[in-house]
């Protein structure tokens, strides 16, 4: 069942058989703790001798290793015996609604469906109904793309965003008597998710008829005060493999000979959590950034160099502590201002005058043009203050610490200036990200 306007379809989930251990199961976005492989070897000595959702996903910590080749054989090979063993059974048509505990809220909601990559444009400017939040980095694709491209199945951390201030979408499921498909604790401090399905055609008909109203013209062009397209769906979570996604679902119309035949391929949508905004447990977190190999005191002198090139003034001072640094940075005014961990020492830079709206756009517009002339130097994007200083205070690396956004503004930001810089926000921290679980058939029978 598709729903056009709206870009849904109603999609055959697939489940681990009944008596699946689901701790074992489930396991984080294959793009956490990408700086550090002891969590991803925990995760394979936990999961060992069990089906898995880490058999059917390439972490990104691996990315760079030789064996690329023989492990997306090895995923492929995977997902092909849990369909053909019954280890993934197919569930009738519907969606699923999520309720996820973390250790930092009591209650995340969230609705599985599949979203028409037709309706989703992730060049700069585009105005389709499903939109990138930040910059999508195209050198990203490739390796993705080698993931999905022969899979015969998807699973998503893809979590994305509806602006529902009358939560009128997900939040009444919670009323319905629903069945539950899964209740357990997840591993690594991941807190505990509830599955509950939702397939009855009065509900699904609620849910759609909610989503058409956001999605009304009227009242989107006043609620945010534009003409433009409808916008009904921002990326969260994940906006990397969407993008992975549509490439591939391009790549296949270009090769068919009928357009009209291929348009009922399942590769067509790509399954998602749906996610209100304004959810009480939805929290945005900064996203920090962190250099390795580099020169600490080369690095100062290309900062201010590259800013006084551009009229802006940058000023560097040295605090005792990060608790010291955070309160000078709070006390810059219009100023941009991000505290640092730079050979071990912290301190806090300032830029007057800055050229963008965002402080994460102005330290970003640095840190691509720094790596672009230092090619041995590498970055890595992370969640949370401690592993910030824990990588930045060693040798030849520096952190950066960033401001969150305001959730309240996402929406209206996308829609008036388009995406933002990438990696500007996260949905939380890193172990609250979305844990695959549910499963989806991608390919053509």
């Amino acid at each position: 069942m598709i729903f056009e306007k709206i870009g849904v379809q109603v999609p055959k989930i697939l489940l681990p058989k009944k008596g699946t251990d689901m701790q074992n199961w489930a396991v984080i976005a294959c793009d956490q703790y990408t700086s550090d492989p002891d969590y991803w070897q925990r995760l394979e000595r936990q999961t060992a001798g069990n089906i898995s959702t880490l058999n059917l996903v390439f972490p990104e910590v691996y990315l760079d290793d030789a064996d690329t080749k023989q492990r997306i054989k090895a995923i492929n090979r995977a997902m092909e015996a849990y369909l053909a063993d019954g280890s993934l059974e197919e569930q009738p048509p519907g969606f699923i609604l999520v309720d996820r505990k973390t250790a930092e809220v009591e209650s995340r909601k969230g609705l599985i469906l599949a979203l028409d990559l037709e309706h989703y444009d992730y060049t700069k400017g585009a105005q389709s109904l499903i939109r990138a939040t930040e910059g999508t980095i195209l050198d990203r694709l490739p390796p993705r793309i080698k993931v999905r491209q022969n899979a015969p199945i998807e699973l998503p951390h893809i979590m994305v965003l509806i602006d529902d201030p009358e939560q009128t979408v997900i939040e009444p499921l919670s009323n319905e008597n629903l069945e539950t498909v899964y209740d357990f604790d997840l591993m690594e401090n991941g807190g505990h998710l509830k599955g509950y399905r939702v397939d009855q055609p009065e509900l699904i008909t609620q849910i759609t008829t909610a989503l058409e109203q956001l999605a009304d013209p009227a009242a989107y062009r006043s609620k945010y005060a534009v003409d433009g397209e409808v916008m009904l769906y921002a990326m969260g979570d994940g906006n990397h493999s969407f993008a992975t996604a549509k490439a591939i679902w391009t790549q296949l119309k270009e090769e068919v000979n009928d357009p009209a035949e291929v348009m009922n391929h399942p590769a067509r949508f790509a399954l998602v959590e749906l996610v209100n905004v304004h959810d009480s447990g939805l929290e945005f977190e900064a996203i920090h950034r962190v250099l390795f190999n580099v020169n600490c005191v080369h690095l100062q002198q290309q900062m201010e160099k590259f800013f006084a090139a551009r009229n802006t003034t940058l000023d560097f001072v040295f605090c005792a502590d990060l608790a010291e640094a955070e309160l000078v940075a709070a006390d810059k005014g219009d100023a941009h201002t991000f505290p640092i961990v730079l050979g071990g020492r912290f301190g806090v830079c300032t830029v007057e005058n800055p050229e963008y709206n965002l402080t994460v756009a102005t330290l970003q517009a640095f840190l691509d043009d720094y790596l672009q002339e230092n090619r041995s130097a590498r970055i890595d994007y992370i969640h949370g203050e401690k592993a910030v200083t824990d990588l930045g205070s060693q040798t030849g690396c520096v952190g950066f610490y960033l401001p969150a956004i305001s959730k309240h503004e996402l929406f209206k930001t996308i829609v008036l200036d388009g995406a933002l810089p990438r990696k500007t926000f996260s949905l939380g921290e890193a172990d609250e990200k979305r844990f695959y679980l549910e499963c989806r058939k991608i390919q053509g029978e």
